[in-house]
């Protein structure tokens, strides 16, 4: 079964969301959730990098990592530095090691441009603006898109990863501003010592991620 963008796009931020069901990149959720603004332009960043990261990650993987199929192109193969790929490709010895230094790259630029566009903002973020790098929500996305276990017939396009990237970014996001607004209010709340700050965010995002559990059966989709 082939699925579709608008399919991908649900599953993705609603029933699978990063933060909420797989409960991928907690460090900068709980984090950097104190304040909306932050959380905003963290979730900007995070979402761009998630793109690219996917964008690139998939092209990677399907003309350089892996063996394609009936002859079709590939950049070792075609640059000499392989005479021929093996069966299975390079996928288990460079799959990771590349897309961790794709997301470098691009969490480098974003900082830069941060740095020189929005001084306010990047002071805010501080420490977790780098650690995007080692934001496991990040990987997660790269590696289910390029990932042909789930649907072996028909695995997703570049543009469909590229997609879901896009799509996990803005579920990630979603996810940063609800938790935000809730710990906003949490601030002004009258909150037991014990679960003051951290103990009482965990268990708003638990409370969170069972409300999410709704959107499957509302939409019969599951990714």
């Amino acid at each position: 079964m082939d699925i579709g963008y608008v399919e991908l796009a649900i599953g993705t931020i609603l029933i699978s969301n990063l933060v909420l069901a797989r409960f991928l990149g907690l460090c900068p959720f709980i984090g950097v959730t104190r304040r909306t603004s932050d959380a905003v332009g963290m979730g900007f960043a995070v979402m761009f990098v998630m793109t690219l990261a996917s964008f690139v990650t998939s092209l990677l993987y399907k003309f350089v990592l892996t063996a394609p199929a009936d002859g079709g192109f590939n950049l070792l193969v075609a640059l000499g530095v392989v005479r021929e790929m093996p069966a299975g490709g390079y996928v288990l010895v460079l799959k990771t090691i590349s897309y961790i230094l794709v997301i470098a790259v691009l969490v480098q630029f974003v900082e830069m441009v941060l740095r020189k566009s929005v001084p306010v903002l990047y002071k805010a973020l501080g420490i977790y603006l780098p650690l995007i790098t080692t934001n496991c929500a990040v990987m997660g996305v790269a590696l289910l898109g390029t990932s042909d276990w789930k649907y072996p017939d028909h695995p997703l396009s570049v543009a469909q990863t590229t997609w879901m990237g896009f799509c996990g970014g803005v579920g990630f996001t979603l996810a940063m501003i609800l938790m935000s607004g809730i710990r906003e209010r949490l601030a002004t709340s009258r909150v037991p010592k014990a679960l003051q700050n951290v103990p009482i965010a965990f268990i708003s995002t638990g409370l969170m991620a069972l409300a999410f559990l709704g959107f499957g059966k509302m939409f019969g989709i599951a990714l």
